[in-house]
C-alpha cells in the first residue's frame, strides 16, 4: 500500500511517502516560510522523491491536532483536497500518538508534548506494550511545571518529547533523574511517524470523511476567547 503523509500541526513542515512496506521518501523541515508557502511544493517533490505518481495513491494520513491552529487546518484542507479528488480514503492521526511513535520500545513512559501557550502544554502518556502503542491517560492542557512535577510519580524511565522541549524546558527545568529529554531529532513531528500510525488505521477500516472531518484544536483559538470578552458571549 502506497500512502501520502502530511504533518503541519507545528512549525515543522514534513510530508513522507510509505509504499510497499517502506519509507519511500520524506522531506522534514523548520523554517521561516509558512506552510501555505512549502506544503504543496513538499507534496510534489516528495512525491517525485519515491517516483510515485498521486494517481497510484491509496490513501492518505494526515495529521489532526492538537497543535497550530492555522498550521492544522492548511495540512488537513490539503489532505482533504487531494482525498477528495484522487477518491482515496483518507484517515486523521492524533499528532501526540505520532509523536510517541519515535520511541518504539517497551518499558518507557512516553510524555509527548505540544506547546498550547501561555505556558502550557498539550500531553498525553504513552507506553508500548506487546508491540501495541497504548495511550495511557487523556490530552490534558497543564503548565509546563506540572507536566514535570506528575513525572516523579511515574516509575521507569519518562520521555519528554515534542516542541516545547526546546523552548520551555531544555537548561531551563530541573528534571527527576528518571526523566530524559529525547533527543533533537526525536522531539518534532515526523510525516513518517504519521503514515505508520495512518496505515493502521487504514487497515483497520477507521477512515474519515472529508466533508466533515475537523482539525482537534482541544481549547479555543485567541480569538475566540477576545470575543467572548468583547461581546459577553461565545462564537
Amino acid at each position: 500500500m502506497s500512502i501520502l503523509a502530511i504533518d503541519t500541526s507545528t512549525q515543522v513542515s514534513s510530508v513522507a511517502v510509505v509504499s510497499d512496506g517502506k519509507l519511500a521518501a520524506e522531506l522534514t523541515m523548520q523554517a521561516k516560510l509558512t506552510h501555505s508557502e512549502t506544503l504543496l511544493p513538499h507534496i510534489e517533490e516528495v512525491l517525485g522523491m519515491a517516483n510515485q505518481k498521486k494517481e497510484e495513491l491509496e490513501g492518505i494520513a494526515v495529521s489532526l491536532g492538537p497543535g497550530s491552529f492555522t498550521g492544522l487546518r492548511i495540512g488537513l484542507a490539503t489532505a482533504k483536497a487531494m482525498a477528495y479528488a484522487l477518491q482515496l480514503p483518507i484517515v486523521g492521526v492524533p499528532t501526540l500518538r505520532a509523536l510517541a511513535w519515535h520511541f518504539p520500545v517497551e518499558g518507557f513512559q512516553l510524555l509527548p508534548m505540544i506547546d498550547a501557550q501561555k505556558g502550557n502544554v498539550y500531553v498525553e502518556r504513552y507506553m508500548w506494550e506487546h508491540g501495541k502503542l497504548l495511550k495511557k491517560t487523556e490530552v490534558q492542557v497543564l503548565p509546563v511545571e506540572e507536566v514535570i512535577r506528575r513525572t516523579e510519580e511515574l516509575p521507569g524511565t519518562v520521555v519528554l518529547m515534542g516542541d516545547v522541549i526546546s523552548k520551555r524546558i531544555e537548561g531551563k527545568q530541573t528534571l527527576p533523574m528518571h526523566v530524559m529529554l529525547a533527543p533533537l531529532h526525536l522531539r518534532m513531528p515526523r510525516a513518517a511517524n504519521v503514515a505508520l500510525c495512518g496505515l493502521e488505521l487504514l487497515k483497520e477500516g477507521k477512515t474519515g470523511n472529508v466533508m466533515d472531518m475537523e482539525p482537534v484544536y482541544i481549547r479555543r483559538s485567541e480569538a475566540e476567547v477576545l470575543w467572548e470578552k468583547r461581546h459577553g458571549k461565545a462564537i
